[in-house]
Parts: structure tokens; C-alpha cells; sequence
């Protein structure tokens, strides 16, 4: 067994285990592998062992591998990372998935810009949980107007909500912040009936995410290994 092979494996019983002991089934959470930086042979291995959502948090790198990739027919891209207003004429057209939407310009810009021909844009809402100032996302409170606003858009389609939590050794801090997304979220989907999505967690926290309601996990690392990067995006 490759080490690909086996990081994989170990994520996937990670993932399972969790869902285990929190008696959740394990196709209530996602696996978003991110594929950042890794190249596209790597993302095709990971394919070939059954993965399918792939997260990418840098445009031309992303779409390298979406070109590189497009006899994948079935294979599911997700943007994960910051989003500029003059970038997203591609993601609206290459991508499935958003999860980094967090201001009305960037909502209207991909649904302007969604080719016709392609089914609605699936769109997180990127919320700013721990309140730090250099922190992407809105801040609860402000996630009912965005939510809005998103669902209103005629090629997005309004499927949850994301977040990075604070990077802290705290586990009562973090599970405090990730307790308040599972409520903000749980108060949000009942209003807007397309929602199915709570993404958060990440290798370090995994199991507490799942705990607290996560229903994708984004992991690279533990997968792919450390992060080569990128010279242009």
C-alpha cells in the first residue's frame, strides 16, 4: 500500500470512528480532500481510491489540475479559499462548489457570471466565528442577510455554511466556537430548506468537529503531506 494510499485510509477510519461514538451514520459527513498545491497525478491516485470532492484554495493551481483533469467526469471541485472580486469569473465557471462566500459583490459577481448551460453554483457562506479581525467571513450576526441575499441569486444555490476556527490548544474554546456554528447553522436551515451543509473541522479537530455537527471535513495534510507552494496565483 502506497503512503497515499494509507493517509488516505486513516482519514476515512478517523472520519468513521468518530461517527461512530457520536452514533452518527458516516455518510453524514463529507470528506473534502485538499488538493492545494499537490499536483493533479496526486489528486488523480486519491481519485482512483474512491474519493471524489476535491478542495482548492488557490485559482490558477485549481484550475491547472480542472484542465488536467477533465476526463474525470464525476470528479467534484470545490474553491475554499479567498475569493477577490476579480477572480471569480472562473470559479463561477470550473467549479461545483463555493465555500468561501462572505459579501453580497462576491455573490452577485458568480451568479452574474454562471454559464447558463451548468446547474446552480452550490455556495457556503463563510462565517467569522471566533471574530478574529484578520479572519475572513461575516460575523454571526450578519449571516441571515448574506444567507438572504445568496438564496435569492438565480444560479446559486444556498447549501450551508463554513468556518476555520481559531487556532488555539484550548479544546473548550474551540469546542465553544464550533458548538455556536452547529447552532447558527441549525437556525439558519430551518429557515432556508436547501441547506445540508455545516463544513468544519480539519485534521487537528476532526473528531470535536464531527461531535459538534460537522457534516464535511476538510483534510490535506494527513492525505497529500506537507504543502508544496505554489510560485503564482
Amino acid at each position: 500500500m502506497s503512503t497515499l494510499e494509507l493517509n488516505y485510509q486513516n482519514v476515512l477510519q478517523r472520519l468513521q470512528q468518530a461517527c461512530t461514538q457520536n452514533n452518527r451514520p458516516a455518510q453524514s459527513v463529507r470528506l473534502l480532500a485538499v488538493s492545494k498545491t499537490k499536483p493533479a497525478a496526486m489528486v488523480e491516485a486519491v481519485y482512483a481510491l474512491g474519493q471524489r470532492s476535491f478542495g482548492e484554495n488557490y485559482l490558477q493551481d485549481g484550475m491547472d489540475k480542472i484542465t488536467a483533469l477533465s476526463h474525470l467526469t464525476d470528479i467534484e471541485w470545490h474553491f475554499i479559499g479567498p475569493l477577490q472580486s476579480n477572480k471569480t469569473r472562473p470559479v463561477a465557471e470550473h467549479f461545483q462548489w463555493v465555500e468561501t462566500v462572505d459579501r453580497d459583490k462576491i455573490a452577485r459577481r458568480l451568479s452574474e457570471q454562471r454559464p447558463a448551460g451548468l446547474p446552480a453554483l452550490n455556495v457556503l457562506v463563510q462565517v467569522n466565528i471566533s471574530a478574529e479581525e484578520q479572519k475572513a467571513g461575516v460575523l454571526p450576526a450578519e449571516a441571515h442577510a448574506l444567507c438572504t441575499l445568496v438564496s435569492e441569486l438565480p444560479n446559486l444555490c444556498l447549501r450551508g455554511l463554513m468556518c476555520i476556527p481559531e487556532a488555539t490548544g484550548n479544546e473548550e474554546r474551540l469546542r465553544t466556537q464550533l458548538e455556536a456554528m452547529q447552532a447558527l447553522y441549525q437556525q439558519l436551515a430551518a429557515e432556508f430548506p436547501a441547506m445540508d451543509t455545516l463544513s468544519m473541522g480539519m485534521s487537528g479537530d476532526l473528531e470535536l468537529a464531527i461531535a459538534c455537527g460537522s457534516t464535511e471535513i476538510r483534510i490535506g495534510t494527513d492525505i497529500f503531506g506537507a504543502r508544496d507552494y505554489p510560485a503564482n496565483n
